[in-house]
């Protein structure tokens, strides 16, 4: 009992705490009822349209509402296609479209709703978006992605194989039944491949053969709806057969005849032998052999890569007179065709092939190539170290006549007689060269005692072996410097050797010191070198800086040989590390080949013969200035008086009593006498005027014309005379220092500011000194 008294206890508690707590809720909410606006919604159908309705416009889309209830609410909507494409009635909320829509232009519209108080424009609730959805019909035709496909396919493929793939696409949705789902068809070319639909295409005949077809052009359908119904478009596919090697190759001819002189080079091109492969170049793989006849080691058959042509080479020379034709048969065969596809009609070709030689004249044929011979260097008795030989291997065999063309090193070191053989015009210097080599040239000599102009060569080498005629010398590294202070033992120089002979293969070569009385001890090191070292320590540098040390070395020869090479050790000061600080700089010896002596005497020769040029001009120049000096005395120093003079004082430089001489009772000055017609001066009384000085101007003239022992002159320089009845007389300053005329020249005061220096030379008293 007291177990259901507490079971209904637990049962009605929840009751009464739920109605108090409703109480005390709606207590709550009464208290803020002023404060709160109770929460309203939208409420419209779901919007979906059809597109392409044929029905008059506009098409009803769906209806929005809402649940405020107010006279004066308005519905709009707004967005992307609002008032354009959709339109809603402002009391009802009916929706309506006023175009035709495309699904597969836009499938979904998005707008948003909203209603106002007409009165205010204020939103009665808060905006909310929907989506009109536009429902698919099948209003498209499946569309090939391509007009033209291209696919490909090995020839001679299996049923099945797969060639390309073709693809078409519908604009309706995919998601309605039927709308959207392609199938394809092979319309045109279905004997030969089929397409599935997922649109492959594959072969439906193994047959396929490029060389019978290469292309082929099928059509290809698609629609969209199953059965028969629906609509379809359609598109080519260009099948292109790619080779494989299944076909053998074929010679064009049964028979080939070539021509080929005797003298064809080893490897040369003597003919091409032509095949026919109908598979495409990079299938055609051609192999040539020899099937009958036993010319393997005479002729190759190399194939053309490019051609495929079978190029017939000579292995080795060809001799007409030994034989003159060949004949041999020649397979030609494909070994990589593909036997699964082999056709029937056999995998061999043969031909027949016949080379023809002809003959030529050949040039002579050495018997032995190349030619080698030794000799001993120095030996004077050897004149003759052999001979070559050849020969005409045509038939009518002429005697051959041998020529040197080319030798190494150059030089008259070894000849060659007409008879080919071989002599040494002196002996040869294995040091200078240890081998010579020259080029034999032969030829034929033809029946008028000319020769061929067609030859061969040999090469002939002769080899010197040395004998030890040449003494070691000293190798000069460095140049070798020892310490003042230098400690017994102390490696000075490590030196070495060089021999132009063969090292001797008795050994090295020996050193040893040519006296022992100095400072230094040579140590061998058996390799070829020895070290100089210092034997007791301290040396003096005011006694000797510089240390001469001889040293012979010898070369273990037969016969053996030795030389004395002199080291210069200079003696310097060092620190305590023993670093060099200061050495005494050595004169260097300076060697002066013959070119440069020659070039030297030559300048020396040719400054000597400059010299004596220059000398013997200036000689001769002062022999024809000593000819006529009398008359040419004039001449010279008028030429070089080209200064207008100091005045009257002036007269030291020159001689004018010479040019006085002239004037002097018109008497002319002693000169040398002319070999031709001289003309006489006038006598001084004739009277003076234009015709005096005319007749002055002739004999002078003349003088200088007739004269020949006078310098040539282009123009007459100086005239001495001035005529004998001038009032004024003479004016010039030359015979103003010797005239005593008693003539006033004040007057020259009155003849203007040009006058004025004349008037202050002649107008003073003699007793009046001038300074210049």
């Amino acid at each position: 009992m007291n177990h259901i008294i507490l079971l209904f206890s637990l049962l009605l508690a929840p009751a009464f705490a739920g109605t108090e707590s409703q109480k005390t809720n709606q207590n709550f909410s009464s208290s803020n009822a002023s404060h709160k606006r109770l929460k309203r919604d939208w409420i419209w159908n779901q919007m979906h349209i059809k597109e392409e309705i044929d029905t008059p416009l506009p098409h009803h889309v769906g209806k929005i509402t809402s649940s405020v209830r107010n006279s004066n609410a308005k519905y709009i909507i707004e967005g992307e296609y609002a008032n354009t494409i959709f339109k809603v009635e402002e009391t009802s909320g009916d929706v309506y479209a006023f175009e035709r829509l495309d699904r597969e232009k836009k499938a979904e519209y998005e707008l948003t709703a909203l209603i106002i108080d007409r009165r205010n424009n204020q939103s009665l609730e808060p905006p909310s978006k929907f989506i009109i959805k536009v429902y698919d019909i099948n209003d498209n035709v499946p569309v090939f992605v391509h007009k033209v496909f291209n696919g490909s396919v090995p020839e001679m493929s299996p049923v099945g194989t797969s060639v390309t793939k073709v693809t078409a696409v519908d604009a309706d949705d995919p998601t309605v039944t039927g709308h959207a789902t392609v199938t394809y068809q092979v319309i045109k070319g279905e004997e030969y491949f089929t397409v599935d639909d997922s649109g492959v295409i594959s072969t439906t005949r193994a047959d396929l053969d490029r060389e019978n077809q290469s292309t082929y052009e099928i059509i290809v359908k698609a629609k969209d709806a199953p059965g028969s119904s629906g609509d379809s478009s359609t598109a080519t596919v260009i099948i292109t057969l790619t080779d494989i090697n299944d076909n053998f190759p074929v010679f064009k001819h049964p028979s080939f005849h070539f021509k080929v002189p005797e003298n064809i080079s080893v490897g040369g091109e003597v003919g091409r032998v032509k095949v026919e492969d109908i598979d495409e170049p990079q299938h055609r793989n051609t192999k040539y052999s020899f099937v009958r006849g036993d010319y393997r080691d005479t002729f190759e058959i190399v194939a053309n890569p490019f051609t495929n042509e079978g190029i017939i080479r000579p292995k080795k020379p060809l001799d007409f007179e030994r034989v003159a034709e060949y004949r041999f048969d020649i397979e030609a065969t494909d070994p990589t065709v593909d036997l699964r596809y082999f056709k029937s009609g056999g995998s061999r070709s043969i031909s027949t092939v016949t080379i023809e030689v002809t003959d030529v004249d050949e040039p002579p044929v050495f018997t032995k190539l190349p030619y080698e011979f030794k000799v001993r260097e120095n030996d004077l008795e050897v004149k003759i170290l052999g001979s070559v030989w050849a020969h005409d291997p045509d038939a009518a065999k002429r005697k051959i006549r041998f020529i040197r063309r080319r030798a190494s090193p150059n030089g008259d070191y070894v000849r060659v007689s007409d008879t080919g053989i071989i002599q040494l015009p002196k002996p040869l210097d294995r040091e200078f060269s240890s081998s010579y080599n020259i080029t034999v040239a032969a030829q034929e000599v033809l029946e008028d005692g000319h020769l061929s102009d067609r030859e061969s060569h040999a090469q002939v080498h002769v080899i010197v072996t040395d004998e030890n005629d040449n003494a070691p010398e000293l190798v000069y590294p460095e140049e070798p410097r020892v310490c003042e202070n230098a400690a017994p033992g102390k490696v000075i120089i490590r030196i070495s050797a060089t021999d132009k002979d063969e090292i001797s293969p008795r050994g090295f070569f020996k050193y040893y010191l040519a006296t022992e009385d100095s400072n230094f001890s040579l140590v061998e090191n058996y390799d070829n070198t020895a070290n100089i070292t210092v034997k007791y320590g301290e040396f003096n540098r005011e006694l000797a800086k510089i240390h001469y040390l001889p040293v012979i070395i010898s070369d273990n020869g037969d016969p053996e040989l030795s030389s004395t090479n002199t080291l210069v050790i200079s003696v310097c000061k060092c620190n305590e590390r023993g670093d060099f600080t200061f050495c005494e700089e050595r004169a260097k010896q300076v060697g002066v080949s013959i070119q440069a002596l020659v070039a030297i005497f030559i300048c020396i020769f040719t400054i000597i013969v400059i010299v004596l040029l220059i000398l013997l001009r200036k000689r001769h120049k002062k022999d024809l200035s000593g000819l006529g000096r009398n008359v040419a005395e004039i001449h010279e120093q008028l030429v070089t008086y080209d200064e207008e003079g100091g005045g009257e004082m002036d007269t030291t430089s020159y001689d004018v009593s010479v040019l006085n001489s002239v004037r002097k009772n018109g008497i002319k000055a002693e000169a040398v006498p002319s070999p031709y017609a001289q003309v006489q001066k006038p006598p001084g009384n004739i009277t003076s005027g234009a015709g005096e000085m005319e007749m002055m101007i002739e004999v002078k003239k003349d003088e200088a014309d007739n004269d020949r022992d006078l310098l040539p002159y282009d123009t007459l320089h100086i005239y001495g005379y001035e005529g004998a009845e001038s009032i004024a007389e003479s004016l010039s300053s030359l015979e103003s220092g010797s005239s005593d005329s008693d003539i006033d020249y004040d007057f020259l005061n009155d003849w203007g500011p040009r006058f004025k220096m004349l008037a202050e030379l002649y107008g003073t008293e003699p007793s009046e000194d001038f300074v210049y």
